[in-house]
């Protein structure tokens, strides 16, 4: 009656063992580390550089306690903090002999102390928030005013060309404040101008001067497409942050809005604030500028001199170069950038597509400088390199551009994957930094678990003494979710948070309240006459339903905080959700078992071991 088939054990079984395993890496914690990541986007990181950090710290007399390697990092592993900033010290100095110019990223980090064979195995520790690992969070204010005065300026350059390929002439096109004022010589012009501009720029409200003043158009950002433009604005500051931050191997970092125009970061971990900083201000952005090559710019370059309005940057591997300081096309016009091939040399390249205004501007500037050199630099940090600078042989159209020339496979889709990652939007500044210690996390993890701890044997010593043998039971079903919980976080890789340790104590409660369903239906069966077995099997029956309607209204609460919530509640709803499912595998699929195990061989049955069952009196 009350026994389990063997696949039933077997499932068990199997489930407990992957738990066990899974979770073993997270009591093995985290060293210290030092992370090494590439400095400039032209500079990829190779396995060689293990090496050369391996010699460094020879030379340098320091023991570390494992090196790896991935596509975007080195991380070394040592014993203890001072070791790890000695390791630093000595490392920067080995990878950086010029420290105003640094090419590699050197900074301190945590590493899981799990053995390798676990770690090859596949079985990781799962992520911890900043709360419990500690690191570094910023509060970053997005520049707004500034971001719309520079797409006033570039709408300006716009209504420039548009009046220029509609042949109607003004008088000069200036900003006033946050607005654009066009003049003209006669009312004639304004009226063609104010159709044209209406058409084309709908984005842009026009105010035509009142009559018997000089012809003016003043136009200004409508309402509504200025609060589009912020919002995409930040959406895309948000994107080139993830993009940035994801290609150096920080795990789990957060990057999340916070109001109309801020941006919270947080980097687990991570623990050099300054170091934190230069991997927020990574974003590469592309420039195309006309080469120096008039005669008179020749003269000044031949007298070792730089040409008036002209600025000095290197080739890629090669020496140097003088373009204009005019900038004739940005980042901003770049829709996408893949990497490719030359159809006609084979050479290795990147194809960008540019936006309507950039290829309007592209068109014409090739077209008027047929047998130029265009230079198209790579800006990063305010500093530039020339990534080639090819002779405009006739005029490109279409917004289709071909970036060859010197550029091996690997930097033709290393180029193309940072001008994807793209410049941002708006400038941003840092108004709110924190640095939170690993010594802060631990004691967070010590105080949150040692609560959950003091709760499970609390919950452990009533249901034994309440129920006896099944209080037994039900409490190495509760020792089975927690299992089952950890193990499931750490095989999806989830992040655990402070509010998530909560949720694993709200969990048992949870856990431990279908279990005394089941012990209270079967009192109630043997109260009424049952014997044992049927007692046993019609109170799991009668309580499962019970069971599944409770958790299944307490799971849509749980999966409308993980769908709509962000930051902390997040974190709660993640181990809320997860620890619903466990518990009722645990508390119905595992007890049921362990009664089975126990009870169901048993072909005479007497009594159960359950506690006292209160009769109603005659």
């Amino acid at each position: 009656m009350n026994r389990y088939p063997i696949w039933k054990y077997v499932t068990i079984v199997v489930a407990l063992v992957l738990s066990l395993f899974y979770t073993l890496p997270n009591f093995f914690g985290e060293a210290p580390a030092v992370q090494v990541s590439s400095g400039k986007a032209t500079v990829k990181l190779e396995p060689a550089m293990m090496g050369r950090i391996e010699d460094a710290l020879k030379a340098g007399g320091i023991a570390w306690t494992g090196m790896y390697f991935d596509a975007n990092s080195v991380k070394a592993r040592f014993a203890d903090t001072d070791t790890q900033l000695h390791a630093k010290d000595v490392i920067a100095r080995a990878l950086n002999p010029d420290a105003t110019d640094p090419t590699w990223i050197v900074a301190l980090n945590l590493l899981s102390n799990s053995p390798q064979w676990l770690t090859r195995l596949g079985a990781l520790p799962m992520y911890l928030g900043l709360d419990l690992r500690g690191g570094v969070h910023f509060l970053l204010q997005v520049d707004m005013k500034t971001a719309v005065s520079k797409r006033l300026d570039s709408m300006a350059g716009d209504v420039r060309t548009l009046l220029r390929d509609k042949n109607v002439r003004h008088s000069g096109i200036q900003r006033v404040g946050a607005t654009l004022e066009v003049a003209f010589r006669d009312a004639e012009a304004r009226a063609s101008a104010h159709q044209f501009i209406t058409a084309s720029l709908p984005d842009l409200a026009l105010t035509d001067s009142p009559e018997g003043s000089e012809p003016k158009i003043t136009a200004a950002f409508r309402p509504a497409a200025e609060k589009q433009f912020m919002e995409n604005a930040l959406r895309q500051n948000i994107s080139t942050l993830n993009n940035r931050i994801n290609e150096l191997g920080v795990a789990e970092p957060v990057i999340q809005q916070q109001g109309i125009d801020r941006v919270v970061v947080q980097l687990p971990g991570v623990q050099d604030t300054a170091k934190a900083k230069d991997i927020l201000g990574r974003t590469a952005t592309l420039e195309v500028r006309m080469v120096c090559e008039a005669p008179d710019e020749q003269a000044a370059i031949t007298a070792g001199t730089v040409p008036f309005g002209c600025e000095r940057y290197s080739e890629r591997g090669g020496g140097p170069l003088y373009v204009r300081k005019q900038v004739i096309l940005t980042g901003e016009n770049l829709n996408d950038a893949q990497a490719g091939f030359d159809s006609q040399t084979q050479e290795p390249s990147v194809n960008l597509s540019l936006d309507a205004r950039g290829a309007r501007v592209f068109r014409d500037v090739t077209r008027e400088n047929v047998g130029k050199r265009m230079a198209i630099l790579l800006i990063e940090k305010g500093k530039g390199e020339v990534v080639t600078a090819p002779v405009i042989r006739s005029e490109i159209g279409g917004g289709r551009v071909q970036i060859s020339g010197r550029m091996t496979t690997m930097e033709a889709t290393d180029t193309a994957l940072l001008l994807r990652a793209g410049s941002l939007a708006a400038p941003m500044e840092i108004i709110e930094e924190r640095t939170i210690g690993p010594s802060l996390g631990a004691e967070n993890i010590q105080k949150g678990f040692r609560s959950t701890i003091w709760g499970f044997l609390t919950i452990a010593a009533f249901m034994s003494l309440y129920y006896m043998l099944f209080g037994v039971f039900s409490t190495l079903a509760l020792s089975f979710n927690v299992l089952l919980l950890f193990g499931l976080l750490s095989m999806l890789q989830a992040t655990l948070t402070l509010p998530g340790i909560a949720a694993i104590a709200l969990t048992l409660g949870m856990a431990i309240d279908s279990n005394v369903l089941i012990n209270e239906r079967i009192r109630e069966e043997l109260r009424g006459g049952a014997t044992p077995q049927l007692a046993i099997e019609t109170g799991y029956e009668r309580a499962w339903g019970t069971i599944l309607d409770s958790n299944v209204t307490t799971l849509i609460a749980g999966v409308a905080l993980l769908a709509f919530g962000s930051g902390p509640v997040r974190g709660f709803a993640v181990v809320h959700v997860l620890g619903i499912l466990t518990s009722m595998f645990s508390a119905v699929f595992f007890s049921r078992g362990l009664v089975n195990l126990w009870y169901g061989g048993r072909k005479k049955l007497a009594s159960l071991a359950i506690g006292q069952i209160w009769k109603p009196q005659a």
